[in-house]
């Protein structure tokens, strides 16, 4: 995308987008939301839980971003500062939707009770690939299963291992110590896998299913063929 300048605003580093932005220059605010929709999208969909109000919550940091991107400095990543934005967006909203509901603690204090936790993944509605829908059905049941995850294990899992946030970026998003991230991401991880592990095991024993019309037809044709001239030979 050009300016009639000749300016290539793909082609600029974030630091020269976000000055140009701030010098009134609104033509680069297009390459910069779509260099980051993808990653402020999950970030905000891992908090809210709802694809129609990310979006809007996206939208919204953006909005606030565009005010205030004259304070930018680029002491930090700009995607960092982006996420933060949309990070307290997203709570915001959450907070307001569910008032008195236990949302993503900052703090970094109090962890989600792990026994609750494990049983409502156990419980959560999965997905099995089948078919040629495999890879679609799989990416479904991956992400109804991080969306069973408690709040904070599931922004920090999103940001780690999704957007691939580093701890110490990941820590600055979320305003928690770099131990609670390291800590959640483990415990995240470790949901994940027991959780597909038992839909793997509920998978393998519906694997190469037989009963049905195929066994009625393997019995109806052997039958066939025993009552034949031939008996079968």
């Amino acid at each position: 995308m050009q300016t009639a300048a000749g300016i290539d605003f793909g082609k600029l580093s974030d630091l020269e987008l976000a000055r140009s932005i701030a010098a009134g220059n609104e033509g680069a605010f297009e390459p910069l939301m779509r260099r980051y929709n993808q990653m402020l999208y999950r970030t905000a969909r891992s908090i809210l839980k709802d694809e129609a109000e990310a979006e809007d919550a996206v939208q919204e940091a953006y909005l606030l971003a565009f005010r205030a991107i004259g304070e930018f400095r680029g002491d930090a990543k700009l995607s960092t500062w982006l996420v933060r934005i949309t990070v307290n967006e997203s709570i915001g909203r959450l907070r307001k939707r569910k008032r008195t509901a236990e949302v993503i603690r900052l703090d970094g204090e109090a962890e989600p009770d792990m026994a609750t936790t494990e049983t409502s993944m156990k419980e959560s509605a999965t997905e099995r690939p089948e078919g040629a829908a495999m890879r679609s059905e799989t990416r479904k049941l991956l992400e109804a299963k991080i969306d069973s995850l408690p709040d904070a294990f599931r922004t920090v899992f999103v940001l780690r291992a999704v957007e691939e946030l580093s701890v110490e970026e990941t820590a600055a998003v979320l305003g928690v110590p770099e131990a609670t991230v390291r800590t959640r991401f483990f415990r995240a991880r470790s949901l994940l896998r027991e959780a597909l592990a038992r839909d793997i095991d509920s998978s393998l024993e519906e694997a190469f299913s037989f009963a049905g019309a195929r066994c009625d037809r393997i019995v109806a044709n052997v039958l066939a063929r025993l009552k034949s001239p031939s008996g079968g030979a």
